[in-house]
């Protein structure tokens, strides 16, 4: 994908640049290889440097209201200062880390509707800056957290979307701005129990928090009833997460969530151990702590427009 918008940025005759992923599929934790290709225009052009930031599409709750961002959520230069000469070819190879918390975004080759990640190159000439070049990626799930979400398949639950809530979870180590809500429809025995479920991970090079929240329906009470999980990785692979999840639901019927406070919260601590209540938190204040300082509202990039239709 070439600058297009550049030419607005520096003028007719300035340089484009494609970057093209070596690595379009990654892991949590993982890399992203590639290079970026430049060619130089009609004039030597001074290039400050080159940035790629990883994006993601976004859901910004106002009130009642909800619009969509694209956020920044993670940032490498990979080139300093240099002269690009006027008709130059110049190739800039890099390996960029994706942080433990990047969301998934593809399972088994299927994108989950939904969620929209890419690479963004940003080229600054002569203190002009123009971010373009939009590479979607695929981020797939550890294999922890294929797991846990194999374990909802196997109870009968349905995949419905996922989406990224701006905001933080109260009580968990958390260093994005957002965490990643993945939603599954529940099995015919378990409709009268609860709706629908949100898995959410907050993974780490040494293990995994599994946030649960369902719909709770049956009982005397109803509410949102929230569960979690904190693992290893190791452990996640040997855990029973069918039964867990299973004696989770099984469950909710017996509470009185209005016990758990406002809102109706009920935590359930697994066997991984538990970090204290686990509610979402609002998102004031939070967007100012976005990377870079960065959400654009309602501005989504072409490519991030649309939900594609995934199989899973």
């Amino acid at each position: 994908m070439v600058f297009k918008r550049m030419l607005g940025a520096f003028g007719v005759g300035a340089p484009s640049v494609d970057t093209v992923l070596s690595t379009p599929r990654t892991r949590p934790g993982g890399t992203l290889e590639g290079e970026v290709r430049l060619k130089g225009g009609d004039f030597d052009a001074e290039i400050e440097h080159i940035t790629l930031g990883l994006v993601a599409r976004v859901e910004i709750e106002h009130g009642d209201m909800e619009s969509a961002g694209m956020s920044e959520f993670s940032r490498a230069q990979v080139s300093g200062p240099f002269t690009l000469r006027k008709g130059e070819d110049r190739v800039v190879t890099f390996t960029i880390p994706v942080p433990w918390e990047a969301p998934i975004s593809e399972i088994g080759g299927q994108p989950l509707t939904g969620m929209k990640v890419g690479v963004r190159t940003e080229l600054a000439i002569a203190k002009a800056v123009d971010k373009g070049d939009l590479d979607m990626i695929a981020v797939e799930p550890l294999p922890s957290q294929l797991r846990i979400l194999e374990a909802f398949l196997d109870l009968g639950f349905g995949f419905k979307s996922a989406d990224l809530e701006v905001g933080r979870l109260y009580g968990v180590d958390q260093e994005l701005p957002f965490y990643q809500e993945i939603e599954f429809h529940p099995p015919a025995q378990q409709r009268g129990v609860v709706g629908e479920v949100e898995v959410t991970f907050v993974a780490t090079p040494s293990g995994l928090t599994v946030v649960l929240e369902a719909d709770k329906r049956a009982g005397r009470y109803s509410g949102d009833a929230i569960g979690h999980f904190a693992v290893s990785h190791d452990d996640a692979l040997r855990t029973d997460w069918a039964g867990e999840i299973g004696r989770w639901l099984s469950g909710l019927s017996q509470y009185d969530l209005s016990r758990y406070g406002h809102g109706g919260h009920h935590d359930y601590q697994g066997h991984g151990g538990g970090l204290g209540a686990v509610a979402a938190a609002g998102a004031a204040g939070v967007v100012g702590g976005l990377v870079a300082g960065e959400i654009v509202e309602e501005v989504v990039e072409e490519a991030f427009e649309g939900d594609e239709g995934g199989g899973w």
